[in-house]
């Protein structure tokens, strides 16, 4: 069952408009930092597009019609890499997309975000740190939500188990 602290007001659930925003763009600047890791020339123009729409949709310019059509871009993307580390990243590109559909997806964008960081061979604990410095533009209650999603959804990630 969802957690309907993550479910839109118009939807029946707790969740602001404002605070819908916040969770996309928290998700969007976690993707962005994991997609430093990938050379330039090996970013595929779905994924900077993906974004776009994520950041858009952020500023009510889009539809979500239009960013659930990028995010399947965006996983589409990481199915077409043998990369396992642009494939992380473009996972964490699609899930903060798709946020704007779903907003429990931005802590997908995050796991993603560090399961990219493991595979590079960088510190997951400072990429936790980094999104939850992030993090505190947002009121506490989306911050403790996002940190208690996080640890749970991180469970069915296996390469974030130490």
């Amino acid at each position: 069952m969802r957690n309907k602290q993550f479910v839109a007001e118009h939807r029946g659930g707790h969740l602001t408009s404002d605070d819908h925003r916040g969770l996309i763009n928290w998700a969007i600047a976690c993707a962005e930092h994991a997609l430093l890791l990938a050379p330039n020339q090996s970013v595929d123009n779905r994924l900077i597009h993906a974004l776009y729409i994520a950041k858009e949709w952020g500023k009510g310019n889009v539809k979500t019609g239009s960013a659930m059509k990028a995010a399947w871009e965006a996983h589409a993307s990481a199915r077409d890499t043998a990369n396992p580390i642009l494939k992380s990243i473009a996972r964490s590109i699609g899930q903060a997309v798709s946020t704007a559909h779903m907003a429990d997806h931005s802590v997908g964008a995050a796991l993603y975000a560090l399961k990219a960081v493991r595979q590079a061979g960088k510190s997951i604990d400072d990429e936790r740190a980094w999104q939850d410095e992030k993090a505190k533009k947002l009121p506490q209650k989306i911050i403790n939500l996002i940190k208690e999603a996080r640890n749970e959804k991180q469970q069915g990630f296996k390469d974030l188990q130490d």
